[in-house]
């Protein structure tokens, strides 16, 4: 099976897409999810929430908006560990700048104030990159691979916020595509011409509600048509092919425009 991520080889894409599995690495996340859209690969691992800086946008702008032929069959939940890597062995006060992907350097952003207050904190497509690209008086965050793949020092182990860090990433595969495992979660889209009428949105989560289906998390993102169009993504506990979930997405339905399930698939339980 081939399974897109996000490269090049040392991301925790890479990282978390595990043994058995032949890779192709893209260069960005829009990328990884539209191969599958577009057939290149037959699935994609990409995150999509992390402990510290929370929901990864593009991954779900991309299958919110454009990649319409997408599912989640599965999810995985991959502990976050962050190394500071450098060309060579360097004091701290002699970094000028620190490179990685933004979600990175907001997971660490404690460390870089507290230990590298004067360096600028530069932007890369992914964490592998930005070791891979080191330059002299340079640091990147990344993986300990990273750092062994492409011949970095790691100066630092272990410099994330909060030593439960951890991302929740999803398997990709084409819609209509049988989930890893038997399902007890589900993710769904949804928005309606209802958005700024008083109690909308209350009415549209009463339908979950009152079937006792429990929601574990609820997020807004602009749908790109203009201030106050939004969608909103649900995850939540069960099946949405039978039982009291089903009902409340069809409920759901008669309240908005637009219900997609993004997929029904097995939860993931994070590594001990």
């Amino acid at each position: 099976m081939r399974a897109g991520y996000l490269g090049p080889p040392g991301t925790f894409s890479h990282e978390a897409l595990g043994e058995g599995t032949e890779g192709v690495s893209f260069t960005t996340l829009y990328d990884v999810v539209m191969a599958v859209q577009e057939g290149t690969v037959e699935r994609a691992l990409v995150p999509i929430e992390n402990a510290l800086e929370g929901s990864v946008d593009v991954t779900l702008d991309t299958l919110a908006l454009e990649a319409t032929g997408v599912a989640i069959v599965g999810e995985l939940v991959h502990p976050v560990r962050h190394c500071l890597v450098a060309r060579e062995l360097m004091p701290l006060s002699e970094i000028m700048a620190v490179r990685s992907h933004p979600q990175a350097s907001g997971q660490c952003a404690r460390f870089i104030r507290e230990h590298l207050p004067d360096a600028k904190v530069l932007s890369a497509t992914s964490t592998a990159d930005a070791v891979r690209t080191l330059a002299d008086g340079e640091a990147a965050l990344g993986t300990q691979l990273a750092a062994t793949l492409y011949d970095g020092v790691v100066l630092r182990a272990g410099v994330e916020d909060h030593p439960d860090n951890a991302t929740r990433f999803v398997w990709l595969a084409p819609a209509g595509s049988p989930p890893l495992g038997e399902p007890d979660k589900t993710s769904l889209l949804f928005w309606g011409a209802g958005t700024e009428a008083s109690g909308w949105l209350v009415r549209c989560l009463s339908e979950f509600a009152f079937r006792g289906v429990n929601l574990t998390r609820i997020e807004s993102r602009p749908r790109r048509e203009g201030l106050g169009s939004y969608m909103f993504f649900l995850d939540l506990e069960g099946d949405a092919s039978a039982g009291p979930v089903s009902e409340a997405v069809e409920g759901l339905r008669a309240q908005t425009d637009h219900v997609r399930v993004l997929g029904t698939y097995r939860a993931g339980v994070t590594p001990a």
